[in-house]
């Protein structure tokens, strides 16, 4: 390929990339709770003060944003006790591997990043009441997706994706993973929730 040819699709495929990133985020969205408990058994009052959650999160950050899950249990009053995260991230504070991400796959981080339970960044959010079993099941498969998940890359498998997967093992269907964060949250809940 001629030198120029490769640089006009180099600048094509950046252009596609940028023009992807330009929407922007909205004021922060209300937060939402569902319950995927089994409605035809009683809850008892134990169950009602300890119950477990997962909750898909977006939060705003200096780029488009960051997807992932928050998940434990919750007492009486909603307030998280013990709270464990897991999303999908570049393994650097450096900035280099995440821009370098966006054309090849780096080494990843499954866990925890930056901001992810402060309030203040939190642009979406939709908490689902799990019983015992179904929390026991999607801890499980969420431990061993942390396992396998290695690298980040931004257009085949980003902190978006990595959600997907979550959700999807959980029966849920799951927008497209090109959308920004906090819009990605909000469209998993609406297809889910009518």
């Amino acid at each position: 390929m001629a030198p120029g040819r490769s640089r006009l699709c180099l600048v094509a495929v950046l252009a596609v990339i940028v023009s992807s990133c330009q929407t922007e985020d909205k004021a922060p969205q209300p937060h939402y709770t569902s319950d995927a408990s089994d409605l035809k058994k009683p809850v008892t009052a134990a169950e009602k003060s300890n119950r477990h959650f997962i909750e898909f999160r977006s939060r705003y950050a200096l780029t488009y944003g960051h997807t992932y899950v928050v998940f434990g249990r919750a007492d009486k009053n909603g307030r998280m006790i013990n709270p464990e995260v897991a999303g999908l991230a570049p393994a650097s504070e450096d900035a280099a591997p995440y821009v370098i991400g966006h054309f090849i796959p780096v080494p990843a981080t499954t866990g925890a990043t930056d901001g992810d339970l402060e309030e203040q960044y939190r642009s979406a959010s939709w908490r689902v009441m799990l019983t015992d079993d179904q929390y026991n099941d999607t801890v499980a498969y969420i431990r061993g997706l942390q396992a396998r998940s290695r690298l980040w890359e931004a257009t085949v498998y980003n902190c978006n994706a990595f959600v997907a997967d979550i959700a999807r093992h959980m029966g849920y269907k799951t927008p497209g993973i090109w959308l920004r964060p906090q819009q990605f949250v909000t469209k998993l809940r609406e297809m889910n929730t009518g």
